[in-house]
């Protein structure tokens, strides 16, 4: 099996130092050894995998290289006693797509470790949907609710609520009840966010302060951020006494600029730390069980987009340009 060939999205460095993307013919021998060898149905697309496209070398050290940080399909072939051939299973982070080929290619070969079940009640297609950002989002989520964030506390502020991630918390938040102001510079996509389930949807400027104030009115029970930077400094002065925000994005800047002790010491406010990519597979069933039933959001997946491999070109630059609305899925048959 291992001259058998498939079809791949490749990253390739050029003698110039630029990044072209081609739809290539790969063989399963060229790919990495592991326990699971895995034909892929479905994958999606997220900022970290238009990061690795253009050669972020933060990301993806070494080309040529197939992004895609997700995965969905059915086990072809199994060294491991926990799956067998014919498995449907979903693989989220690790390494996949980041120095080990994902899933813009028709297989993938991982660690046992990687995969999951594919959850009860979630199809491979509906799985991508969500994919590492309703996992980031359920894990921010999860996070407000570790810290005792309650839909009675207060309104909770979702930053860069038309992408993936904040699309995504909006839609959750709602369905487990709390009160969701969603912040985005996009104006033609209120409706959008108000369909998923917004009370309110507003402009970045509510995060504005031009003054510099340590502390700002506190407007907000808690807040999932996903862009960092000076908006993430600006939700934690506006958080309420004992308030909690979760990070999970630099899309803004990984730096903090102009942060001070202050929201912590005057307010007792936190600041949670989010990570998908490493979190421990014992502990990730019972977040993709909620995304699979009370945290679903229907109104999300009938937005959704599915694109073919050929078609995944534009929707790389279109991220890129902060275009890209919702989730989009890659169909890789």
């Amino acid at each position: 099996m291992s001259d058998t060939a498939f079809k791949a999205l490749q990253i390739s460095e050029t003698e110039d130092g630029n990044y072209q993307r081609n739809i290539i013919q790969r063989q399963i021998g060229d790919l990495p050894e592991g326990e699971l060898l895995i034909r892929v149905r479905y994958s999606s697309l997220n900022y970290k995998d238009a990061l690795s496209a253009v050669g972020n070398k933060g990301v993806t050290r070494s080309y040529p290289h197939t992004p895609g940080i997700d995965a969905a399909g059915v086990v072809e072939a199994s060294e491991s006693g926990d799956f067998k051939a014919g498995d449907e299973v979903i693989v989220t982070g690790f390494d996949l797509g980041m120095n080990t080929a994902g899933g813009y290619g028709q297989y993938i070969r991982i660690p046992a470790g990687w995969a999951l079940p594919c959850p009860d009640g979630l199809d491979l297609h509906t799985a991508m949907i969500y994919g590492t950002a309703g996992f980031t989002a359920a894990l921010s989520v999860a996070g407000l609710e570790s810290r005792e964030v309650a839909p009675a506390d207060g309104p909770i502020l979702v930053t860069g609520a038309s992408g993936g991630v904040g699309s995504v918390a909006v839609g959750i938040l709602a369905r487990a009840g709390y009160d969701v102001t969603a912040v985005t510079g996009k104006a033609d996509q209120h409706d959008f966010l108000k369909h998923l389930g917004a009370r309110d949807v507003v402009g970045r400027d509510v995060l504005d302060d031009p003054k510099g104030k340590p502390l700002l009115k506190p407007q907000w029970a808690g807040a999932v951020d996903t862009v960092g930077g000076g908006v993430l400094v600006n939700v934690l002065k506006s958080l309420y006494y004992g308030g909690t925000a979760t990070c999970c994005g630099l899309v803004a800047s990984p730096k903090m600029e102009g942060a001070t002790v202050f929201p912590f010491i005057l307010r007792g406010v936190n600041l949670l730390g989010i990570d998908s990519v490493e979190v421990p597979l014992a502990k990730r069933p019972a977040i993709w069980q909620r995304l699979a039933g009370a945290w679903r959001v229907p109104a999300l997946e009938e937005r959704a987009r599915t694109v073919s491999l050929e078609e995944l070109d534009g929707e790389i630059d279109r991220i890129l340009a902060g275009e890209q609305v919702g989730r989009v899925v890659v169909e890789l048959d």
